[in-house]
């Protein structure tokens, strides 16, 4: 009796990496690569860190200011929503750190 070879399990020839066809291109062979930016490039401002905190500290004492009455006039709603508006920008600001 002839032997016969055991199957690899494999359907498709093997190709070679810098072959590929059909779809499966690479995105260096699609033209669709875009480099990662410089890690020197990627850098904040130095005064990026303390606008973030102070928007962060000038929202907070908006809010903390309104409730204790000791901001100039009475109590208003528009220190709330300049302390809110504050904060959030505080926050977004921060999303954009590097």
């Amino acid at each position: 009796m002839a032997r016969t070879q055991k199957p690899t399990g494999r359907a498709a020839p093997k190709t070679h990496r810098g072959t590929a066809t059909g779809r499966y291109l690479s995105s260096e062979q699609t033209g669709r690569y875009t480099r990662p930016i410089p890690k020197d490039t990627r850098r904040s401002p130095r005064w990026f860190g303390p606008l973030v905190i102070g928007l962060l500290l000038l929202g907070a004492f908006l809010l903390v200011g309104n409730y204790l009455t000791f901001l100039p006039g009475a109590v208003s709603p528009w220190y709330l929503v300049a302390g809110f508006v504050s904060i959030v920008a505080g926050f977004i600001a921060a999303t954009k750190l590097r």
